[in-house]
């Protein structure tokens, strides 16, 4: 481990937090705000059917496949200048998009973006890890990062629909143009890295390029199972290639002098728990979105902008749940015993959702429930973000923040396409074994969304048992003490892990 040495904090590290939080809220937003935007970009640029679907995965695919790749070149070039060029770059890849003229030029925009997010994501976790060392001001800190990556995206949709609404689908990409120049200026002028925390050991090229092959084809593998069936021999083989791809990386990882990915960042049992029940997590939350959105505009007849409004409970619960129960709870009290009860509180929200019907009431079943959902994701997310990174040499500070955006990219595909194939196999069914006593076309309409939020609440139903996976992976694998290492849980030593039991200790670098 790299010589460490205790210093006096940096003075501008808070207002460093505005313009990490900035480009943060930018990448989450993203990941929603083209969903509402897509109906309209599509007729506009005459994107067939088919063809629809890759304006959403062209960013998913470069972003979940080069994330280690960015977060090992922040550890390498240092994370500040990581940031600033990752801003840039996604700024420069949102003009072209609000710009696109065509298929080819929207779809190259949005893979481009994805690049650049993978980029700046690692970058702007990890340097939240290297500056804030102080267990209640980290507390602080990572409470209101939590609370933008998990209402972020519930946030886009209300943008996505006033953009799309009053102004232009293209908006939707304009609008990161300037959260990208203020937070790369900001950054620039205000960010000062802590020194020897770089590592400038030589790039693992096979590492890259297995990560990167194993991830876009185990996201493309999902894509192609939402639209092509989980039996069919393409969405079979592409399993078989990701699953072959990622365990050659995991044998290069464990060959190579320089990895790529250094195992010990995943085999510390308090990282590799929180990347597991964070990815989990992630999986039931993105199907929720997907269902909610299309439960509200198809089913009730909502507008964008009021199905954006609708979702704002579930944001004022995951920002009071981060800030101001896991925040103000973590250094008092193991992370396990806020994440694992902060996923079945999630989980009874979703409880609540499966009960689902044509007309049930907004203010009764789905404002308690995305409040429930909010609360116990945002008390949860804010621990995992902070656990995600301690105890992490500072040199590998970058590559540890791009596993969990992995998790989270990776979790949200597959959470988009296995609970909608889900949906879907369900309201099929449902339609089949009804269809006799459909007779005219008022009823036949009524069974349509009749077996389509049946399709929903199977679907949840699902979504509360992963979360409750996530919590017993949390109670069970999660150990840590308090981050100022009181009340110690007997934490096990290794990577960054003092060898006395139980306590962590984080790192500070020189500055």
């Amino acid at each position: 481990m790299s010589k460490t040495h205790d210093t006096l904090p940096d003075p501008s590290r808070w207002k460093a937090l505005v313009f990490i939080a900035l480009a943060q809220l930018m990448v989450v937003l993203d990941a929603t705000i083209v969903n509402i935007a897509l109906p309209s970009a599509q007729h506009a640029l005459g994107i067939s059917d088919g063809n629809r679907q890759w304006v959403i995965t062209a960013y998913a695919l470069a972003f979940g496949g080069l994330l280690l790749f960015g977060g090992r070149i922040a550890d390498l070039w240092g994370r500040k200048r990581t940031f600033v060029v990752g801003l840039l770059g996604f700024a420069a890849a949102s003009a072209l998009g609000g710009a696109a003229t065509g298929q080819a030029m929207l779809l190259g925009s949005r893979a481009l973006q994805g690049v650049f997010g993978a980029l700046l994501a690692p970058a702007a976790l990890s340097l939240l890890a290297v500056m804030f060392t102080d267990a209640k001001e980290r507390a602080k800190a990572f409470g209101i990062y939590g609370a933008i990556a998990g209402g972020g995206g519930a946030v886009g949709l209300i943008l996505g629909g006033f953009l799309t609404e009053y102004l232009d689908w293209r908006w939707t990409f304009y609008v990161n143009i300037p959260f990208a120049i203020v937070a790369a200026a900001g950054a620039y002028f205000v960010i000062r890295e802590p020194a020897g925390g770089r590592n400038r050991s030589s790039l693992d090229i096979p590492g890259v390029v297995l990560s990167t092959l194993g991830l876009v084809t185990l996201v493309y593998a999902f894509t192609r199972a939402e639209s092509d069936g989980w039996t069919h021999s393409t969405t079979i083989w592409l399993f078989v290639a990701s699953v072959v791809l990622l365990a050659a990386f995991v044998v290069t990882e464990y060959m190579v002098r320089s990895p790529l990915l250094p195992l010990r960042v995943l085999t510390d049992r308090n990282r590799g728990g929180v990347y597991l029940s964070l990815g989990l997590a992630v999986i039931a939350m993105f199907g929720l979105f997907l269902f909610l959105t299309y439960y509200l505009q198809v089913v009730k007849g909502y507008s964008p902008v009021k199905t954006g409004f609708a979702f704002l409970p579930m944001i004022a619960g995951m920002i009071t749940g981060s800030t101001q129960i896991g925040a103000r709870l973590m250094t008092r009290v193991p992370a396990r015993l806020l994440m694992g009860p902060g996923f079945l509180l999630a989980a009874t929200g979703m409880l609540l959702l499966t009960q689902l019907e044509i007309d049930s009431s907004y203010s009764t079943l789905i404002l308690p429930a995305q409040l429930l959902l909010g609360l116990g994701m945002g008390t949860a997310f804010m621990p995992a973000m902070s656990l995600s990174t301690i105890g992490v040499e500072a040199r590998d500070s970058g590559v540890a923040s791009a596993m969990v955006n992995t998790s989270q990219q990776v979790g949200g595909a597959i959470g988009t396409a296995l609970l909608n194939t889900i949906a879907a196999s369900a309201t099929t069914s449902y339609i089949t074994s009804h269809t006799a006593a459909a007779t005219t076309p008022g009823a036949q309409k009524l069974l349509q969304l009749q077996g389509m939020v049946h399709g929903y609440s199977s679907a949840i139903w699902w979504a509360v048992g992963i979360l409750t996976g996530a919590a017993v992976i949390a109670l069970v694998l999660i150990n840590a003490g308090r981050p100022d290492g009181g009340a110690p849980m007997g934490a096990a030593s290794g990577d960054g892990v003092d060898g006395v039991e139980g306590e962590v200790r984080i790192p500070v670098v020189a500055h």
